[in-house]
């Protein structure tokens, strides 16, 4: 059989240097546990416009919806801040989010035992921590018309649409339901139905979809409470499922309840392609983070678990996902530490090389 293949996007800012180390976990797999890929690279955002006049060339779509997976680093840069709209570089990763049919965004926020510390949380509030938030990726307000900015009455009026249908809703509820059936059987939907009538329909769909799911116990809460719960009693939660703008909002405050965004990986998954494998994309919560690129301070281990769940929900490579997780693990533990992770005491951290050197002496010491 054909090796799975992966489109490799880096992006800008950090994303490059951080791919360059997920490369070098790529390839491991493949020399010591015969699980090779199929890998081809090329631009997105920023690094896009620069070379095409737009942040997502036609063929790079092409080449998106042809493969098993694509890896994303990380899109846009001070540089390109003064383009227009349609041409900045989040427009590529929009596009990708939307051609591709990527409906259901998982983001884990999971706290390390050996980062307890670095939150600015109390440790006891976020030791032992593991949230799975699934984000509703192709509707809502980000993508919802009529939308612009225009003149009224002699002044400039901004306007963006929130819409969504029964089915948008139906099949991300569907995702979270099947979720929360593998971990711990708890899923908390979170709108704002008190003022929204999206928010409404957003709970009667969840409702109805429940029906299917009677194992899961089921809750709804108003998002701007979700947002004060998540920073009071945070384990209280598992599965998340929330819409668009407001999955920006909570999973971005439960990243940092985890000490890091570096730390952070994500997912973006569709409906089944022909082999059975879905649509899917995955890349770190951080941005590009332009003020450290090309100095090897970032940390690589977002995006190094983005690949990490890419082995778990593209390739059904579970165990081998454990391993590289349980890597990163052993190599916390042992005090590896890059910038965004140095703590009070000092030291000196690990560049973003290192860090990847530390990761894959962890795995060869776990054959």
């Amino acid at each position: 059989m054909a090796n799975p293949s992966l489109l490799i996007l880096a992006g800008d800012g950090i994303g490059p240097e951080v791919m360059n180390e997920v490369k070098r976990i790529i390839d491991w797999f493949g020399a010591k546990r015969d699980l090779a890929f199929d890998v081809s690279e090329d631009l997105v955002g920023g690094a896009a416009y620069d070379k095409h006049g737009v942040p997502l060339h036609d063929d790079t779509m092409a080449k998106a919806q042809s493969v098993d997976a694509v890896l994303l680093g990380a899109v846009g840069g001070p540089a390109y801040d003064n383009l227009d709209f349609s041409v900045k570089p989040e427009r590529g990763l929009l596009r990708l989010r939307k051609e591709m049919d990527l409906f259901a965004n998982l983001r884990p926020a999971q706290c390390f035992d050996a980062l307890a510390d670095f939150s600015s949380l109390k440790k006891d509030i976020v030791a032992g921590l593991d949230i799975m938030i699934v984000r509703e990726l192709t509707s809502g307000v980000y993508f919802g018309e009529p939308r612009g900015i225009h003149m009224e009455d002699n002044m400039r009026v901004g306007i963006n649409t929130q819409r969504y249908t029964e089915a948008e809703i139906e099949r991300g509820a569907r995702a979270a339901f099947e979720l929360a059936m593998k971990r711990n059987k708890k899923l908390c939907s979170m709108e704002k139905a008190n003022v929204m009538e999206s928010g409404i329909l957003w709970r009667d769909v969840v409702t109805e979809v429940h029906r299917d799911y009677p194992e899961v116990a089921l809750s709804h809460m108003y998002a701007d409470n979700g947002a004060m719960q998540l920073v009071r009693a945070p384990k209280q939660f598992d599965v998340i499922y929330t819409d668009n703008l407001f999955g920006d909002i909570l999973s971005d405050c439960a990243a940092m309840l985890t000490g890091s965004l570096g730390m952070l990986p994500s997912a973006s998954l569709g409906l089944p392609m022909a082999n059975g494998r879905p649509k899917a994309m995955y890349e770190p919560v951080h941005g590009s983070a332009p003020d450290i690129a090309g100095q090897g301070k970032a940390n690589p281990i977002a995006c190094i678990l983005s690949f990490a769940m890419a082995l778990r929900y593209s390739f059904d490579q579970g165990a081998e996902a454990d391993r590289l997780e349980a890597a990163i693990e052993t190599v916390l533990a042992d005090g590896a530490r890059t910038a965004d992770l140095m703590g009070p005491e000092g030291g000196v951290p690990l560049s973003t090389t290192q860090m990847g050197d530390a990761i894959l002496t962890a795995l060869d010491a776990s054959l």
